[in-house]
């Protein structure tokens, strides 16, 4: 009974209701408690409340992109949306004060336009669109004493703070050697973590699930150890060690990857030595001996006539060649290609960023329409600050937060528990010193709170609101509950909307790049020269699988939304699943090339098989090109 009625709830609800785990992340709560609450304490004590109130809007602005990982990517991820979010500050506080209602308008829906455009190239641009049209939106509602250049210095000065906290402090349980690198080792530790998992699951149900996870490890790891630098390559002995085992790790995957293909079961202590080589990542300690998993001179027997034999010899290999990097390794290739001007600018214009860019242009535009109306109206009384609506309906349209329908039920939910819990806590709180402790609190409360939106929304809406009152807004928990529910129809009307729902356009898109990137890697290894060129492949099976699961993230994403929008995106998930299985059936063709030179009739014949698989599954799914077989098999 119990899985009938988990079958019977539609995938949108089933999302909205679905949290994430995992252990308290308590450096980050540090963090947030020492962000936007000191800095307003600081503000008040000397008199100036109203700059308090923006480096604090800045903080916490930040605060939401702060996320698990390497200082590099931080650097990244943290400072690119808070230099978007300044300018988008600038340009609303300047125009809020000079424009009229419909010019105001109209410039703010072709912020939309381009802020959305360029979301669609990645996670860092998607948080800087958010964080630009947030603070254009807040710089033009909320008039405030201070010049728009002031208000932006005094943003990057609250982002510059949590940077700065994020920088300084640790960042993860590892503190072993140098603690700047603590967020790479963690992740490099993990990718060993993972090989070792997926080899314990090899031949039995759980191994395609392990083989994906391997993937975000390797993923979370290369962007952990690639983020910006002011050199080209790494500096310190520390962080070319660190390089190197993550390169020794590549080919420890690709064996694994292997063994899992062949789907026979192997001996449990082949996962010995990759959980020897995490606890050395994370500890510093030499690896000691490593236990084979195999005999690699075994050519006959009952597993000779099998793919398991050569993948265990590469697997062994792999193994020697690690404790030897370990030993004394140091490098600085990540087997990475970093994405060019050209294909940035094509993926803005492309399907994605179209799509993507109209929808947030026409939710912003109608948002911001919508509050002018009410705020000329008198809808606010004398009240003037009128950027909650759009504000929300950024956050309502952006997909990284999940389906559309799941995030307006978690909005409005969060947004009336939030704003419940204000107003009672505004009834027994001090003021302002109670207030300033609640933006500390609540700073607090955010890393944990981002594991469902609905909470985080709660959190949020909890410190602006305490935010706002300490700068001299009028207690309006209740105007801010039917801003929201406008902001959720408004998004909810304009994202179904027939034009922006027959396209698909961002599963398609990826799907498309995940096809490309497997039509390479499958061309290079069998083509020739390919066991001269095994970094080359390392790179090209890198980037077919970071596609792939960028591809099957958009396409669980589509899966969950309303029918109107998830019938586009029907059939897209079982293309994936058989560009998967190609990827993984390349990687063995590339082991065994290793080790005898040529394919057996069982890796020619899967190989044919899923190429006519996924042309078939190419036009059920209505994707009108096909990628041309690369070579013939």
């Amino acid at each position: 009974m119990r899985l009938i009625h988990r079958a019977a709830v539609p995938p949108w609800l089933a999302h909205a209701l679905r949290a994430q785990r995992g252990p308290v992340p308590w450096n980050a709560v540090v963090r947030g408690a020492l962000a936007a609450g000191p800095l307003l304490l600081v503000a008040v004590l000397s008199g100036r409340t109203p700059l308090g109130v923006i480096a604090a809007l800045g903080a916490m602005l930040t605060g939401i992109n702060d996320r698990p990982g390497s200082r590099r990517v931080a650097v990244e991820r943290l400072g690119v949306p808070a230099l978007a979010g300044a300018a988008g500050l600038l340009i609303g506080s300047y125009a809020g004060q000079h424009t009229k209602a419909v010019a105001l308008t109209l410039l703010l829906t072709g912020l939309g336009l381009l802020a959305g455009a360029v979301s669609a190239v990645g996670p860092v641009a998607s948080g800087a669109g958010t964080q630009l049209l947030v603070a254009s939106a807040i710089g033009a509602g909320m008039p405030l004493p201070e010049p728009g250049w002031v208000r932006a210095l005094l943003f990057l000065g609250g982002a510059g703070w949590l940077l700065a906290l994020r920088l300084a402090l640790p960042t993860t349980a590892v503190n072993t050697g140098d603690y700047r690198f603590d967020g790479e080792r963690d992740a490099v530790a993990g990718v060993y973590d993972a090989i070792a998992a997926l080899l314990l699951a090899v031949g039995g149900p759980e191994a395609t699930r392990r083989r994906v996870a391997l993937t975000a490890a390797l993923d979370h790891a290369q962007d952990a150890l690639d983020g910006p630098r002011l050199r080209r390559y790494a500096s310190s002995a520390a962080e070319r060690r660190l390089h190197a085992q993550y390169a020794a790790a590549l080919p420890l995957a690709e064996a694994a990857t292997a063994l899992a293909w062949a789907g026979e079961r192997v001996p449990a202590r082949a996962a010995e030595g990759p959980r020897r080589l995490a606890a050395a990542v994370r500890t510093g300690a030499p690896t000691g001996p490593l236990p084979a998993p195999a005999v690699p001179g075994a050519r006959s027997g009952p597993l000779g006539s099998t793919p398991v034999v050569p993948a265990l010899r590469a697997l062994h290999d792999a193994l020697l060649h690690a404790a030897e990097t370990f030993d004394r390794g140091s490098g600085n290739a990540l087997h990475s290609r970093r994405r060019t001007v050209g294909s940035i600018v094509r993926t803005v214009l492309g399907a994605a960023g179209r799509e993507y860019g109209l929808r947030v242009a026409l939710c912003f535009g109608a948002s911001v329409a919508v509050a002018q109306a009410l705020h000329h109206a008198r809808w606010y009384g004398n009240h003037p600050h009128w950027y909650w609506l759009p504000a929300t309906a950024v956050f309502l349209v952006k997909p990284d937060l999940g389906p559309l329908a799941s995030r307006v039920l978690c909005r409005a939910a969060g947004t009336v528990l939030g704003a419940v819990v204000f107003a009672g806590l505004a009834l027994l709180l001090p003021r302002p010193e109670g207030f300033v402790a609640l933006v500390a609190v609540s700073g607090a409360l955010i890393p944990v709170a981002t594991r469902h939106f609905a909470t985080q929304t709660a959190v949020v809406t909890v410190l602006v609101l305490a935010l706002v009152m300490v700068g001299g807004e009028p207690q309006a928990s209740w105007n801010r509950i039917v801003e929201t529910l406008l902001a959720c129809a408004i998004v909810l009307l304009v994202g179904h909307l027939p034009p922006l729902g027959q396209r698909g356009g961002t599963v398609r898109a990826r799907l498309t790049r995940a096809e490309q990137a497997a039509d390479v890697y499958l061309a290079h290894v069998l083509g020739d020269g390919t066991a001269d060129d095994r970094t080359g492949r390392w790179v090209l099976r890198r980037e077919a699988y970071r596609a792939l699961a960028e591809a099957r993230a958009a396409i669980d994403l589509a899966a969950a939304e309303l029918p109107a929008l998830a019938r586009h995106s029907v059939g897209t998930d079982a293309v994936a699943a058989t560009l998967e299985r190609l990827v993984d059936t390349t990687t063995a063709c590339a082991v065994q090339l290793d080790d005898t030179g040529r394919l057996t009739p069982r890796h020619t014949e899967r190989i044919a098989e899923l190429l006519g698989e996924l042309a078939e599954r190419r036009e059920r799914a209505g994707l009108r090109t096909a990628p041309t077989p690369p070579v013939a098999v």
